[in-house]
């Protein structure tokens, strides 16, 4: 069983969700909710309170690992800039802390939980209510996804870390010379 914690960034609305599980096994929820900055603050304060919203559901949960959203292109550069500053306040407090971080996708996530990398934000959402035996849907949505990226994480991030430690094995166990004798 591993515990993860999922972080949908963003400057105004910071979802995060506990969840804990295993590929293959029942999946729970531990915690769900958002930390919110007021939009009229200046960014460093904003950034500020989502560090430290963070930092209180790291203190609480004590997760595994942490999930977060990759930081994609959007038109909107004002609203890129400030997922991407609260995506690198969830990996700073993480990695501080010694927790492995991980980044996901948005398709990634939504095929990982609904089947379907273009799946929209109500399937997301159905999906996760399903999967973790919810009475009602999480919300806002920035709570739903951050459950999502835990979800992912648990059945898709096992994997990949197997496989990036195999690889980082195979490459200390073989010669530091390529084929033929020739240097790398």
């Amino acid at each position: 069983m591993v515990r993860v914690l999922g972080v949908d960034p963003g400057l105004t609305r910071c979802g995060v969700g506990v969840v804990e599980g295993a590929p293959g096994r029942p999946l729970r929820m531990a915690g769900v909710g958002v930390v919110r900055t007021p939009a009229e603050a200046e960014t460093g304060q904003r950034l500020l309170l989502v560090e430290q919203g963070l930092e209180a559901w790291l203190d609480e949960h004590r997760p595994d690992l942490v999930a977060v959203e990759r930081v994609f292109a959007q038109h909107n550069v004002r609203t890129v800039m400030g997922t991407a500053q609260a995506s690198a306040v969830a990996m700073l407090c993480a990695t501080r802390r010694g927790i492995p971080v991980t980044l996901h996708t948005p398709s990634e996530v939504k095929a990982a939980v609904t089947g379907s990398g273009r799946a929209d934000k109500a399937q997301v959402t159905a999906m996760v209510q399903r999967l973790l035996r919810l009475d009602a849907p999480p919300k806002p949505a920035d709570a739903a996804d951050a459950l999502a990226l835990a979800i992912c994480h648990i059945w898709r991030g096992g994997a990949a870390n197997r496989l990036e430690a195999a690889i980082r094995a195979a490459r200390t166990t073989t010669s530091p010379q390529g084929p033929k004798g020739t240097v790398r």
